[in-house]
């Protein structure tokens, strides 16, 4: 549908709100401070990673899991048992099904009401140019903390009655409510590559056996936004810590004509309300929401800056037309913020990620970040993971971009460890901030 005006309307396109940059150690740095500016490097063998995506463990370990590749690739593990100082091990006899992953791995963990965890992880099988594509999406499943898992189980592929080619399944996984109390179900969402969102329902029968139901478009009622704005890779979230009724959609906006939406259910996601622009704030792509330990939200995602004045300035420094990135940032802030479309309390830089003709950091970032595996430890330190080029000197030996006929730089998947306490530290001393 083609719009003859916006559908939203004129919205500050700039933040106000404080950002601490992690990238430079400011001079002077008290040593307790030091380790927010360091990074964990958990890969970075291969010509390209990305987009990992972590659980917690039982243990207090963190499992990481990505592609080695854009997107599809072999399933690669690390495990870190340090909370994200190393990661030195990886699972063993991983299942020969993951070799041939299609797509970015999500994994969640589920609680069942008998008292019973699982892990789950999922893979599209996307549809890559030159490769085909059985369709449908797989999954698989662990019942030991992540030590053994179950061979893919592909669903909704192009023998179903309903072939789909999905693309980031799931890019959330929700665990759903009947009667105001949490049922053994879970709603998956996804999209594909015509903008239309799809939600599936996970559940297990009483041997076990688990299923996802028949996938069904669930923004069919907005589908003139969703298509003008590309409404993707969206994550839920769901109020009072996780534990409220109402739910909180913050969909990526691909066609960058508007900022990042927001979309609310009071019925466990039968029904939703009209998108709404969220803050410049909280604008970018894939986000990943988690709760700390006192209650507020730790949302990380790609930025994507829309400000009329910078991106003028940008253009000069390798920015794009209509937008640039701050590459890879954290937004905190409250749910009842989401709830009001306020800007939060403050955002992070986490890491520079490098443009191509950059050799220190500065506003203006690569925007090949920001999918972020995010976890909470028990006292309450904050392991993000993500991916990028984050050095300017690494190169890959032998490897040019032969469009500019360079040396490329390497790729890596690093993690850092943030306490929110220390970071208003550098906020209160004003080091390193954009006030």
């Amino acid at each position: 549908m083609l719009f003859k005006k916006k559908p939203f309307p004129k919205k500050c396109d700039y933040y106000s709100i404080p950002l601490v940059d992690l990238s430079v150690k400011p001079e002077n740095t008290p040593e307790e401070l030091e380790y927010l500016y360091e990074y964990t490097i958990v890969d970075d063998h291969s010509a390209y990673l990305g987009h990992p995506d972590s659980v917690l463990l039982n243990n207090g370990d963190i499992l990481t899991l990505y592609p080695k590749g854009h997107g599809k690739g072999a399933i690669i593990s690390k495990i870190s048992d340090d909370g994200g100082k190393t990661y030195n091990k990886a699972i063993e006899n991983q299942p020969a099904s993951w070799e041939k992953s299609l797509e970015t791995p999500t994994v969640y963990r589920l609680q069942l009401k008998n008292g019973e965890e699982k892990l789950i992880l999922i893979s599209a099988n996307s549809k890559w140019p030159g490769m085909s594509s059985p369709g449908g999406f797989n999954s698989s499943i662990s019942l030991d903390e992540g030590k053994t898992w179950t061979e893919f189980k592909r669903f909704w592929d192009n023998d179903s009655e309903t072939p789909l080619i999905p693309i980031v399944a799931m890019a959330s996984l929700t665990r759903l409510k009947e009667n105001g109390e949490f049922v053994d179900k879970w709603m998956g969402i996804f999209h594909d590559s015509s903008f239309i969102n799809y939600k599936t329902i996970l559940t297990f029968d009483e041997n076990g056996e688990y299923n996802w139901s028949k996938p069904e478009p669930y923004l069919s009622q907005y589908r003139d936004i969703e298509l003008y704005a590309g409404i993707c890779e969206v994550e839920c979230v769901r109020s009072d810590c996780g534990k409220g009724d109402e739910l909180c959609l913050i969909a990526r906006c691909n066609k960058k004509r508007n900022t990042s939406l927001l979309i609310f259910s009071q019925d466990e996601g039968e029904t939703w309300s009209k998108p709404v622009e969220a803050s410049a704030s909280l604008n970018g792509e894939r986000h990943k929401a988690e709760y700390t330990d006192d209650g507020r939200l730790f949302i990380t995602f790609r930025s994507i800056e829309r400000n009329r004045q910078m991106v003028k300035k940008m253009r000069k420094d390798g920015g794009q037309k209509t937008w640039y990135s701050e590459g890879w940032v954290a937004w905190v802030g409250t749910y009842d913020d989401l709830k009001s479309q306020n800007e939060g309390q403050y955002r992070i830089k986490i890491a520079h990620t490098y443009l191509d003709h950059q050799n220190k950091p500065s506003l203006s970032a690569n925007a090949d970040t920001g999918y972020c595996g995010n976890v909470v430890l028990k006292d309450g330190t904050i392991v993000t993971s993500s991916y990028g080029v984050f050095s300017p000197e690494e190169k890959e030996k032998g490897k040019y971009d032969t469009d500019k006929g360079k040396q490329k730089r390497k790729t890596f998947i690093v993690s850092k460890r943030i306490k929110l306490s220390d970071v208003e530290k550098l906020i209160k001393q004003k080091k390193n901030c954009r006030l």
